[in-house]
């Protein structure tokens, strides 16, 4: 099936491992052009030797106040504006006390909401002018329900109510602005990984009592349907939220 993107610009933010890097090759593939942004130089490196020069790696720390807005002007200078954005940088950083510090909370908000915003912004008016762009945000089913801390929880909430305003007011320019949210996902080195080595009784449980297809999610079902949102058949969606848990969640509600 041809997706209608070859030869187009995707940014992908913190691309270096996990669902981030399974998109990147799941675009490549695709024959999108990846500009790829990361803290790490040398897995970023190690993917363009492998897919090749017309690939572009962008090393900054996004959760740094100016690194967003530097980090686009580099990429406009190098290879022009993206026509599609993956705005998958986010985690929980650690903080798990309900009752954190308020520098926890804006810590949290940085990384999980701000970061992504402050892209779009600088993004969205050549989108606009272009009338044609995708933007995806990797949120969570965190923002559904209790499945994480409260400031990841409280975090992805707050991006899927932005993603469902904005992705309306932007919708008539040609612009198709969504979210998918991802369960529990196993990735090389990521909490479940180290799990099932650790505490392999604790994650049988876990398969048995809250995952209704008895397994975790794997990062190609998870880049898979992140890169159908960026095709040309994206186009109706407007600010939509796409649960993909593996029957985890325990609600009924999703956008």
């Amino acid at each position: 099936m041809d997706l209608g993107i070859k030869g187009k610009l995707a940014l992908v933010t913190g691309a270096s491992k996990g669902i981030g890097k399974a998109v990147c090759l799941a675009l490549a593939e695709e024959g999108v052009r990846v500009a790829m942004v990361a803290r790490s130089k040398e897995s970023l490196e190690v993917f363009i030797d492998k897919k090749g020069k017309e690939h572009i790696s962008l090393v900054y720390d996004l959760s740094k106040e100016d690194a967003p807005s530097r980090m686009i002007k580099d990429l406009t200078e190098r290879a022009g504006y993206p026509d599609i954005v993956i705005n998958n940088v986010g985690g929980n950083l650690g903080i798990t006390d309900p009752l954190c510090s308020i520098e926890d909370w804006r810590r949290s908000y940085r990384f999980n909401f701000e970061i992504a915003v402050e892209i779009n912004h600088l993004i969205l008016p050549y989108m606009q002018k272009n009338k044609w762009g995708r933007i995806v945000h990797m949120s969570s089913i965190a923002a559904l329900e209790n499945q994480g801390s409260p400031t990841y929880c409280a975090m992805k909430a707050a991006l899927n109510a932005y993603i469902r305003s904005v992705g309306r007011y932007v919708s008539s320019s040609g612009i198709s602005m969504s979210a998918v949210m991802p369960g529990a996902v196993l990735t090389e080195g990521g909490y479940w990984d180290i799990a099932r080595k650790e505490r392999p009784d604790h994650v049988k449980k876990y398969l048995e009592e809250r995952m209704a297809i008895k397994r975790f999610g794997s990062l190609d079902e998870i880049s898979r349907i992140t890169v159908f949102l960026c095709s040309q058949y994206a186009g109706f969606i407007a600010g939509s939220a796409f649960l993909v848990d593996g029957g985890q969640g325990r609600c009924f509600q999703n956008d």
